[in-house]
């Protein structure tokens, strides 16, 4: 969901509280996608090496995200992003950010 507005008291009390975000490994230089309520606390975990997917790829950087309203519909997108398709659009989105993070590919 991206949203354009210039008068940010209308939006003051929404709240997206479902995120899919996306972190480079600064070890590999890979990508890792993933979805939380907490952005913040997850990235700790990640760092801290509490997540066994990313554990012996730390450290990791927060590179992109996405917030929804619905758990449902940030579920998909995550599920999306780990598809061939996912990859390929979501690499089309931040073309310029991999270019400034050396992403190898």
């Amino acid at each position: 969901m991206h949203i354009l507005c210039i008068d940010r008291t209308y939006f003051k009390d929404m709240i997206l509280p479902y995120c899919v975000y996306v972190l480079q490994s600064q070890r590999d230089l890979l990508l890792y996608h993933g979805f939380t309520t907490n952005l913040e606390q997850r990235i700790r975990y990640h760092n801290a090496g509490k997540t066994i997917s990313t554990s012996k790829r730390r450290p990791l950087k927060l590179i992109y995200c996405e917030f929804f309203l619905s758990k449902k519909d940030a579920i998909r997108r995550e599920s999306y992003f780990k598809t061939t398709q996912g990859k390929r659009m979501l690499k089309l989105i931040i073309r310029k950010t991999l270019l400034k993070v050396n992403y190898p590919r």
